[in-house]
């Protein structure tokens, strides 16, 4: 896209240049993503989003956060995200930073009023910046080894995906997000002996001592 702007005639550029840095496509970092299956944004919806991110308006979003009940919110877009065929919508909201999962805005309307957003958008460095303050909470980053077969059921579980390599075995390795040590003992056990967890060594002692609990309750009595 930044071909065709630098194509475009000097009046036009301007205009489609900011366009093309409010459009951001497979950065190196994953905000929230999990699996890799797309997501399906009516497109009516995603009409009015698109429109008020370029025209620089704000946006009323009628959106569905994890565990609540369907309400509207008024954002200032800033720019739209595409990672794993997943979209998201960065935003602000009364000035704080908010980040949408395109397919759970249910409606989308764009008031005829300026948004206030910066004049020019930096999306990759925005991306980067919401992923690590979203990782630095009070969650959990795990290193894991896991059979490749078990790789969509592991990354069903996490809340995030840092990173991702292959080991020297055939095996998988990833640094995931759980919520906390409770969630990725329970994510891990699941898993059986398709995974181990490498770090932290909280989460190997939690394991090895459930392990061993349940070992020693079915440990064949002695004679």
């Amino acid at each position: 896209m930044r071909k065709v702007v630098d194509a475009l005639p000097e009046s036009h550029r301007a205009a489609a240049d900011d366009a093309a840095r409010r459009l951001l496509v497979e950065p190196e970092t994953d905000l929230l993503a999990r699996r890799r299956a797309g997501e399906e944004v009516a497109g009516g919806t995603m009409t009015e989003v698109r429109r008020a991110v370029l025209a620089g308006h704000r946006l009323r979003i009628h959106y569905t956060a994890t565990g609540q009940a369907p309400r509207w919110r008024t954002v200032d877009p800033i720019g739209l995200v595409t990672v794993r065929d997943r979209g998201y919508l960065l935003a602000t909201r009364a000035g704080a930073d908010r980040t949408y999962r395109l397919s759970r805005v249910l409606a989308a309307e764009e008031p005829p009023e300026p948004a206030q957003r910066p004049t020019r958008a930096d999306l990759d460095r925005v991306s980067r910046e919401r992923c690590a303050q979203f990782l630095s909470g009070d969650h959990v980053a795990v290193q894991v080894r896991v059979s490749p077969a078990r790789r969509d059921r592991l990354l069903s579980t996490a809340m995030a995906v840092r990173a991702e390599a292959p080991d020297t075995d055939g095996w998988l390795r990833l640094e995931v997000t759980f919520q906390d040590l409770w969630h990725a003992e329970w994510a891990l056990w699941q898993l059986g002996t398709q995974a181990e967890a490498l770090t932290p060594e909280a989460l190997r002692t939690r394991l090895h001592d459930r392990a061993a609990a349940l070992a020693a309750r079915y440990a064949v009595p002695r004679a």
